[in-house]
């Protein structure tokens, strides 16, 4: 909150004053640097070097600070890569085969993997290449969805290196990739705070491909880092009335269909609902998209961003007083 005054915290040594000034309007830190005069015309640097030893040290429980995001609802996207280019999966390794030509995997299953070399490791993360992420205002391809399969551990190197599953969270099919497993550690300090800039972004989809989610939800945004997002940035959620729930409720079903996501378009039965042919309706007087789209957005939630790239960004649905639909505007609270 205080990257003006204090950029770096690690730079904060012993002897240093950290002032907590209450006088403007909201509560701002400024860091005396050792040998600077404060503001009682003492120097900070004449403070008296003072022994340290290891000691016992008894706190409350209660008092602990509360994470902004429970580590268990965003754990599995920290370290693995959600968003990929075009061809950046081509060149990983891939499950050439399964034992006994199984159609798909889980733990516990075999498998036979081609590129697989000794010094790569023993552990890795399978994944899938999913839906483009398509901003819905430009139509720009921004990206492409990397599905998190599961997980496998190398039981025998080889020119066809055997693989056994150790965890799956979907189905795992041959041509399947595989990714190192990141060693990196987690942190779940995030400081929620508003943009510095002005952000407008929309929600292109949610995890697991859902037309609708709700609170501890994940969304991907269509701004990234290069917009001006960062870690711990909070989004209002508006609901756009000619982009979103309009739109996508008055069209037929949509979608691709087949276990890869093949360009074949799924099929929609239209079927006659017999009361819409009463004269209750005859009644009532449809809305045209010209009348919804002078309809006013309105903000019903918040988004906090916790893992950014270049060209979006993966944040997760804090608070929200109804269903966060795909093709909702963002922008800062």
């Amino acid at each position: 909150m205080n990257q003006e005054q204090i950029k770096n915290p690690h730079r904060i040594y012993p002897g240093d004053v950290i002032v907590l000034d209450r006088s403007g309007a909201e509560p701002r830190l400024r860091l005396v640097q050792g040998g600077q005069s404060g503001e009682s015309g003492q120097s900070a640097g004449q403070n008296q070097t003072v022994k340290l030893s290891p000691r016992m040290r008894a706190e409350p429980i209660q008092d602990a600070a509360v994470p902004a995001i429970a580590p268990s609802a965003i754990e599995p996207f920290l370290t693995r890569p959600l968003v990929v280019g075009a061809t950046e999966l081509d060149s990983a390794p891939f499950i050439l085969a399964t034992q006994e030509n199984r159609v798909a995997l889980g733990a516990g299953n075999v498998a036979y993997v081609e590129g697989l070399k000794p010094e790569m490791g023993r552990s890795w993360q399978l994944f899938r290449r999913a839906d483009a992420l398509v901003d819905p205002e430009t139509n720009e391809i921004l990206g492409y969805q990397a599905t998190y399969l599961g997980e496998a551990r190398v039981v025998k190197f080889g020119p066809q290196s055997t693989v056994e599953i150790v965890k799956s969270n979907q189905e795992i099919y041959a041509g399947d990739r595989l990714l190192s497993t990141a060693r990196e550690k987690p942190t779940f300090s995030y400081v929620p705070r508003s943009p510095q800039g002005k952000i407008r972004a929309r929600i292109m989809s949610t995890y697991g491909n859902l037309g609708e989610t709700g609170p501890s939800g994940i969304v991907a945004l269509s701004k990234g880092a290069k917009d001006g997002l960062e870690v711990g940035h909070v989004l209002a959620i508006y609901r756009s009335q000619s982009t979103s729930r309009y739109e996508i409720r008055n069209s037929a079903l949509y979608g691709r269909e087949g276990l890869t996501g093949n360009e074949r378009p799924r099929t929609y039965h239209e079927e006659q609902i017999s009361p819409r042919d009463g004269p209750y309706y005859d009644t009532t007087q449809a809305l045209s998209p010209a009348d919804v789209a002078k309809l006013p957005d309105e903000r019903y939630g918040l988004v906090m961003v916790f893992r950014t790239f270049d060209r979006t960004a993966f944040g997760i649905v804090m608070r929200a007083s109804r269903q966060v639909a795909v093709n909702d505007l963002l922008t800062n609270p």
